[in-house]
């Protein structure tokens, strides 16, 4: 793979219309509107995905995350730092790329024949029971 092939508008539609309605403080609209008027946005989001992919990064403003000191598990002392760990917040639009570009790349590992055998992790139709029955083992 030498580089990512542009998205359709269909495409970007669909990992909008797909991806969970969340939004981030950094997001300029809320992700709920953007749904509501994706199909007015559609021109101007889905060159910002391929202007994004061709150029093998995201544009400024979607740079930023807001992080989040979680404690690891319920219970640890949260006056020891080192229970915590960082949770990024990141924008929506920076979801949908990253989604885009991880769609295509799976695409040409599986066509390719380039992913594990035994790999379920991040494959449709694959997951822990599959992993199990391809190794043998019973739960």
């Amino acid at each position: 793979m030498e580089s990512f092939r542009p998205c359709t508008q269909t495409e970007v539609r669909r990992i909008i219309m797909q991806s969970p309605v969340k939004s981030c403080t950094l997001d300029p609209v809320p992700t709920f509107l953007v749904r509501e008027f994706v199909d007015l946005l559609l021109p101007f989001l889905t060159t910002l995905v391929n202007t994004s992919l061709m150029q093998g990064r995201l544009p400024a403003s979607q740079k930023h995350a807001i992080v989040t000191p979680r404690l690891k598990r319920p219970g640890l002392d949260p006056s020891d730092i080192a229970n915590f760990r960082p949770v990024s917040n990141l924008t929506f639009m920076s979801k949908v790329v990253e989604r885009a570009a991880a769609s295509q790349l799976n695409m040409y590992l599986s066509a390719n024949g380039l992913l594990p055998r035994h790999q379920s992790a991040y494959r449709q139709k694959h997951s822990t029971e599959t992993a199990m029955l391809a190794s043998g083992l019973t739960y």
